[in-house]
This record gives C-alpha cells, structure tokens and sequence, in this order.
C-alpha cells in the first residue's frame, strides 16, 4: 500500500511524466503512511525488534517503519531508489533528533540494498520489505531482485519480512483499486493494477530461496479526513500510476471520487477496512 509501501512505478519510456514525484511523496508521509502502522507495530513485536536487532529496510519511503524500529532501539538502514520520499525519512530521523548512540547506527541509502552493506562488517539480523505487494503487475519480480540484493547482507537466520494485500473480500479498499484497472485497460503491462492472490508471498520466498516461519493478518483500515484527501494519498501508493499515464490527473481524480463514495461517511470522513499479510522467512 512501495510501496516503496509501494513501489513507484515509472511511466513509459516515451510517455511524459505526469506525476509531481516530490507533492505525491509528501502525501505518501502526510497522508497514507500511517495506515500502515499497525503492520509495523504487528511485526516488531512478534519478532521482538529491540537493541540485539540490525535492521535493513528495503523499499523504506519516507522512514515510518524505520523510525518505530529506531524508537525501539534497533540499528536501522533504510534503502529506497525515491529520493523525494528518501528527503522526507532524512527529516524524521535527523541526527540531532536521537541520542549519540542511535545516530551512529542509522543510515538511509538512496540507491539499491547493494548499496548498503552492513556497517562494520556485521551483518543484519532482520530484513524487511513492508511495501504490500499483490496488487500490480510485475511487482513480485521487483521484489525478488530486491532481496536476490539483500539476503547476502544478513546473517544466516536471519528473519525477513514480506508484506502484501489480503484476500480481495477483506480489502474494501479492492474495489476502488479496480478503477486503475479500468482506466489502464489499454496499457495491460508492468505496474498496472491486479488482484491479489493468495501465495503471492510464499511464491516469492520460495524463489529467493528463503524458509518460511510463519505469517499473519492484521487489520490496516485505510481512513481519511474526507474524500480529497483519500484520493491524494491513493495515488501517493503508485498503484495509480499506470492509470495517470493512460489517461490524465483529472479523469483518475473524478474516477477515484466516485469510487469512494460508498465508503465516506455522514462527517464528510472515508473509511475502508482492510486486511494485509505478512510471511516471516529464514535465511538458510
């Protein structure tokens, strides 16, 4: 919900950009961020994230998830290829922000997980990629790079963290993705929408050849203080990206207002609930 959360996707080579990189990450921190918090706070108790935990963070945005781990006392590294959303995560985790001791053991990465070899050559104990994946076509294989990158840099046993969207019946949010569908119809590629499925996670962990450990549910109801600021922080996901490119800002702005409009309340709020999944697998 990266992603990145959700993995922005780049519009076509030939295609004007028609997306404000720097305002959407804004309303990814501002707006949509959040809704993923009780995803974080599931995972890091579980896993007991503490002091002994070195942390990398693929895919970190604007640096929510590794701000709680931080608070937590764990050493965190955060990658991301957004340097818009990488801006942001560098505001919440200055420096002068945290102790002497939690500033040396925080580093944002823009760039690649090969870029961020574990400092002092001791390897990370937790790996996580918390950006849902499920919902567009082609992210899984974005995924399995990522960690084909990232699961040298951790220690043998290692945990590492998928997350992806639940079933369709227990994501209200579904069937306002579907308009990305529509609108993207004639693209049918890379980073337009689709339903999630139900192995999606396992699949993945499989190929990077990791040993699953568990998994869970937890609820993420997405809420929004009215309708214009749920449309800004859906298209702050990217999962409207490929819809923006086939048709334009005002036709997804005026597709999205409708779609939500079963889900605002009488106070003018939008309120959907929804379910996400998280795999814990081992390195071997």
């Amino acid at each position: 919900m990266t992603p990145t959360l959700v993995r922005q996707h780049q519009p076509h080579a030939g295609t004007a950009p028609r997306v404000d990189l720097r305002a959407r990450a804004r309303d990814w921190s501002e707006i949509q961020e959040r809704m993923l918090v009780p995803l974080y706070e599931a995972v890091y108790e579980r896993l007991e994230v503490g002091p002994a935990t070195r942390l990398l963070g693929l895919g970190c945005g604007s640096g929510l998830a590794l701000l709680m781990a931080a608070s937590r006392g764990a050493a965190v590294t955060g990658v991301d290829s957004s340097s818009e959303r990488l801006a942001l995560a560098r505001q919440r985790l200055l420096p002068e922000a945290w102790g002497t001791r939690a500033r040396a053991q925080t580093r944002l990465v823009d760039g690649s997980p090969s870029d961020a070899d574990a400092p002092h050559a001791r390897a990370y104990t937790l790996v996580t990629a918390f950006e849902p994946i499920g919902c567009l076509a082609g992210d899984a294989e974005g995924l399995r790079e990522l960690l084909a990158e990232a699961t040298p840099l951790a220690e043998r046993g290692a945990a590492v963290v998928l997350a992806g969207w639940g079933p369709p019946e227990r994501c209200a949010t579904t069937s306002v993705l579907r308009v990305a569908t529509k609108l993207a119809e004639p693209m049918r590629s890379a980073g337009s929408w689709r339903p999630a499925l139900r192995d999606d996670l396992e699949e993945v962990a499989q190929e990077a050849g990791l040993r699953p450990d568990g998994s869970g549910r937890v609820a993420c109801p997405f809420g929004y203080a009215d309708v214009p600021s749920a449309v800004r922080g859906l298209k702050s996901t990217g999962l409207f990206d490929a819809a923006i490119t086939a048709t334009d800002q005002v036709q997804v702005d005026k597709e999205l207002t409708e779609a939500l409009h079963p889900y605002q309340r009488q106070d003018g709020t939008v309120w959907m609930p929804n379910v996400f999944r998280y795999l814990i697998a081992r390195i071997r």
